[in-house]
Protein backbone atom coordinates (compact mmCIF):
# COMPACT_ATOMS: atom_id res chain seq x y z
CA UNK A 1 0.00 0.00 0.00
CA UNK A 2 0.99 3.30 -1.26
CA UNK A 3 0.64 6.32 1.26
CA UNK A 4 0.80 10.40 -0.27
CA UNK A 5 0.57 12.83 1.94
CA UNK A 6 0.82 16.62 0.60
CA UNK A 7 1.76 19.80 2.72
CA UNK A 8 2.78 23.37 2.00
CA UNK A 9 -0.31 24.87 0.73
CA UNK A 10 -1.56 28.12 2.56
CA UNK A 11 -2.82 31.77 1.25
CA UNK A 12 -0.16 33.73 -0.99
CA UNK A 13 -0.23 37.06 -2.59
CA UNK A 14 -0.26 36.76 -6.24
CA UNK A 15 3.21 37.05 -7.42
CA UNK A 16 4.09 35.29 -4.64
CA UNK A 17 5.71 31.66 -4.55
CA UNK A 18 5.02 29.25 -2.40
CA UNK A 19 6.37 25.09 -2.29
CA UNK A 20 4.60 21.97 -2.20
CA UNK A 21 5.64 18.78 -0.84
CA UNK A 22 4.73 15.34 -1.12
CA UNK A 23 5.90 12.73 0.97
CA UNK A 24 5.42 9.22 -0.04
CA UNK A 25 5.38 5.71 1.94
CA UNK A 26 6.49 2.27 0.06
CA UNK A 27 9.64 1.53 -1.71
CA UNK A 28 8.43 1.53 -5.39
CA UNK A 29 8.63 5.40 -5.39
CA UNK A 30 11.76 5.95 -7.22
CA UNK A 31 10.39 3.54 -9.94
CA UNK A 32 7.17 5.63 -10.79
CA UNK A 33 6.28 8.37 -12.88
CA UNK A 34 4.67 10.80 -10.24
CA UNK A 35 2.32 13.88 -10.78
CA UNK A 36 0.77 17.22 -9.56
CA UNK A 37 -2.93 18.06 -10.50
CA UNK A 38 -5.13 20.55 -9.51
CA UNK A 39 -8.80 21.15 -8.76
CA UNK A 40 -10.38 24.68 -8.86
CA UNK A 41 -13.83 25.04 -7.20
CA UNK A 42 -16.55 24.51 -9.94
CA UNK A 43 -14.01 23.17 -12.33
CA UNK A 44 -12.62 19.66 -13.60
CA UNK A 45 -9.31 18.41 -11.98
CA UNK A 46 -6.52 19.13 -14.49
CA UNK A 47 -2.83 17.58 -14.87
CA UNK A 48 -0.34 20.56 -13.58
CA UNK A 49 3.00 18.99 -14.07
CA UNK A 50 4.92 15.19 -13.66
CA UNK A 51 7.79 13.61 -13.43
CA UNK A 52 9.35 10.32 -14.53
CA UNK A 53 11.65 7.87 -12.69
CA UNK A 54 14.32 9.16 -15.12
CA UNK A 55 14.00 12.87 -13.42
CA UNK A 56 12.51 14.04 -17.31
CA UNK A 57 9.51 16.61 -16.67
CA UNK A 58 6.45 18.12 -18.66
CA UNK A 59 4.28 20.95 -17.57
CA UNK A 60 0.71 22.22 -18.71
CA UNK A 61 0.88 25.34 -20.54
CA UNK A 62 -0.78 27.55 -17.94
CA UNK A 63 2.45 26.85 -15.48
CA UNK A 64 5.20 26.38 -17.68
CA UNK A 65 7.82 28.86 -16.82
CA UNK A 66 6.68 29.36 -12.93
CA UNK A 67 6.45 25.98 -11.52
CA UNK A 68 8.78 23.50 -11.41
CA UNK A 69 8.36 19.75 -10.05
CA UNK A 70 11.39 18.09 -8.95
CA UNK A 71 12.03 14.94 -6.87
CA UNK A 72 14.13 13.20 -3.84
CA UNK A 73 14.10 9.71 -4.00
CA UNK A 74 16.19 9.85 -1.22
CA UNK A 75 13.78 11.12 0.42
CA UNK A 76 10.54 9.32 -1.12
CA UNK A 77 9.26 12.64 -1.53
CA UNK A 78 8.33 14.94 -4.86
CA UNK A 79 8.04 18.43 -4.71
CA UNK A 80 6.28 21.20 -7.03
CA UNK A 81 8.14 24.99 -6.84
CA UNK A 82 5.54 27.45 -7.17
CA UNK A 83 6.53 31.09 -8.54
CA UNK A 84 4.90 34.03 -9.63
CA UNK A 85 1.81 33.09 -8.46
CA UNK A 86 -1.77 33.70 -10.00
CA UNK A 87 -5.16 33.89 -8.56
CA UNK A 88 -6.46 31.44 -11.40
CA UNK A 89 -3.38 29.07 -9.61
CA UNK A 90 -5.61 29.23 -6.79
CA UNK A 91 -7.09 25.14 -6.16
CA UNK A 92 -6.26 22.25 -4.47
CA UNK A 93 -4.04 20.65 -5.30
CA UNK A 94 -3.06 16.72 -5.19
CA UNK A 95 0.03 14.39 -5.88
CA UNK A 96 -0.43 11.01 -7.28
CA UNK A 97 1.28 8.50 -8.46
CA UNK A 98 1.49 6.32 -11.53
CA UNK A 99 1.24 2.62 -12.48
CA UNK A 100 3.93 3.12 -14.89
CA UNK A 101 7.96 4.56 -14.90
CA UNK A 102 6.88 6.76 -18.36
CA UNK A 103 3.72 8.96 -17.36
CA UNK A 104 0.52 7.38 -18.69
CA UNK A 105 -2.19 9.02 -16.58
CA UNK A 106 -3.01 5.83 -15.22
CA UNK A 107 -2.72 6.96 -11.21
CA UNK A 108 -3.12 4.52 -8.72
CA UNK A 109 -2.50 6.31 -5.72
CA UNK A 110 -3.62 9.61 -4.84
CA UNK A 111 -3.09 12.18 -1.47
CA UNK A 112 -5.70 13.95 0.20
CA UNK A 113 -4.43 17.05 -1.13
CA UNK A 114 -3.68 20.81 -0.10
CA UNK A 115 -5.27 24.05 -0.28
CA UNK A 116 -3.14 26.58 -2.51
CA UNK A 117 -5.39 30.07 -2.38
CA UNK A 118 -3.48 33.21 -4.45
CA UNK A 119 -5.22 36.45 -3.20
CA UNK A 120 -4.16 39.77 -2.26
Amino acid sequence: QVQLVESGGGLVQPGGSLRLSCAASGSIFSINAMGWYRQAPGKERELVAVIISGGSTNYADSVKGRFTISRDNAKNTVYLQMNSLKSEDTAVYYCAKDREQLYTGGMDYWGKGTLVTVSS
